[in-house]
């Protein structure tokens, strides 16, 4: 190949060189476009977006109705006190057996013939949900302590077939599941000590996570809300 030829194949590679070097701005700058087009797509995503968490509920949140006047203004982390009630089965119950577990909380009692019927039908729906999972436990409070014995409960956790080990139906002092209802619970609006005339009657289901902290109220005789509860102890399970 003569010199020439050697000279005219040296031209063209240049000025192919030249043609892409040319373009590289242009082309590092659509890929840059790109780039942040798919990072702004995604960030406005994740704002937009219905958020998957629950939120962690101090008293000041809540509807003031539902807090006990001592706690309305405390915006500090609430957690659901300590108990020592019986279960169905006569077993003690206390704060220790809810530990590491996802918790919903309703407050009845066994010869109720409106609403209680009602909500332990959904509990039902609950526990059938999670019945593999020993990670759900649902306390029902008796209001009428004096009247829901022992075998008062069982009768009617077997009415129910309430599995002992993820369903306990809870008796003991009236006091003491009444402060729980207003200080612990927030399951309802009005006052009262737990003296003979005070009265709780609530449709209120109550979730509490695994720190015992709250995170979710339901209507517990509305299927769509228990639905609710139902994927909500979901997310606090990491489902």
């Amino acid at each position: 190949m003569s010199t020439c030829s050697h000279e005219k194949t040296l031209l063209r590679l240049h000025d192919l060189y030249a043609r892409i070097m040319s373009r590289r701005p242009l082309l590092f700058r659509a890929l840059l476009f790109l780039l942040l087009f798919a990072v702004g797509v995604g960030i406005a995503y994740f704002i937009i977006r219905p958020s998957s968490d629950l939120p962690i509920y101090t008293p000041a949140q809540l509807n003031p109705q539902l807090v006990d006047p001592s706690l309305r203004t405390s915006n500090t982390e609430h957690h659901i006190l300590d108990f020592n009630l019986t279960d169905q089965d006569g077993r003690t119950v206390t704060l220790a057996d809810t530990k590491g577990k996802v918790v919903l909380a309703d407050f009845f009692f066994t010869t109720c013939g409106s609403i209680c019927p009602k909500m332990s039908d959904q509990l039902e729906r609950v526990q059938a949900a999670y019945k593999d999972d020993d990670r759900v436990l649902l306390l029902s409070h008796s209001v009428t302590p004096e009247i829901d014995s022992v075998p008062a409960l069982k009768a009617y956790a077997d009415l129910h077939g309430a599995d002992p080990s993820r369903w306990r139906l809870l008796t003991g002092d009236r006091e003491q599941i009444y402060r729980l209802a207003r200080k612990s619970w927030f399951a309802v609006k009005d006052t009262g000590s737990g003296g003979p005339d005070d009265f709780v009657h609530t449709e209120n289901f109550i979730l509490a996570d695994t720190l015992g902290r709250l995170r979710g109220f339901y209507d517990g005789t509305s299927t769509e809300d228990v639905d609710r509860a139902i994927g909500d102890i979901g997310k606090l399970l990491g489902n």
